[in-house]
């Protein structure tokens, strides 16, 4: 009996670490995310360093995940809206398929910029070991927040947590 809870207890402990493990090379929240050259989706390959200067949110979505489908029409009306133009906004897809993530695009109508990471590197860099994940990055790259799943960055709570990260007066 002794051995079958000293083995419940290890199998117990093993699972709570692996639910704790961050994506290989993953940057903290307060963190500088490192520099990284992201493949175009919707214009040319850009480096992740070339938004510095100006606050970022970051997307990563999939054209599979309905989640991600979900949020996406909420990020381009917050990326059009009043406080919209003091931040970039940007989509990162993790799609196998650059034809797949492009037909998701188009048929969502987003205006800003989106780029495909299909060898996983800024998917382990940005820790989306779920999707979709939404990043606030401030003006000199540093992780100020993370967001996991599906939000409506539209509402009025949205507007509340991006004026108060980026410290954009409403």
């Amino acid at each position: 009996m002794k051995s079958f809870l000293s083995l419940l207890l290890f199998c117990l402990v093993s699972t709570s670490s692996l639910t704790l493990a961050k994506t290989p090379g993953e940057v903290e929240i307060g963190a500088v995310l490192r520099d990284a050259t992201m493949q175009g989706l919707s214009g040319p390959p850009r480096k992740l360093s070339e938004f510095r200067g100006k606050p970022l949110i970051i997307n990563v979505w999939a054209s599979w995940c309905g989640p991600c489908r979900q949020e996406m029409g909420s990020l381009e009306r917050l990326s059009r809206s009043k406080i919209g133009k003091q931040f970039t906004v940007i989509g990162i897809s993790t799609d196998d398929y650059p034809e797949l993530a492009k037909s998701f695009v188009k048929k969502t109508g987003t205006t800003f910029s989106h780029f495909i990471d299909q060898r996983l590197l800024l998917e382990n860099m940005l820790g989306a070991e779920r999707l979709p994940l939404t990043l606030l990055v401030d003006a000199n790259g540093k992780v100020l927040g993370k967001y996991y799943g599906a939000e409506e960055w539209d509402s009025p709570q949205a507007f509340k947590l991006v004026s108060k990260a980026f410290r954009i007066p409403m």
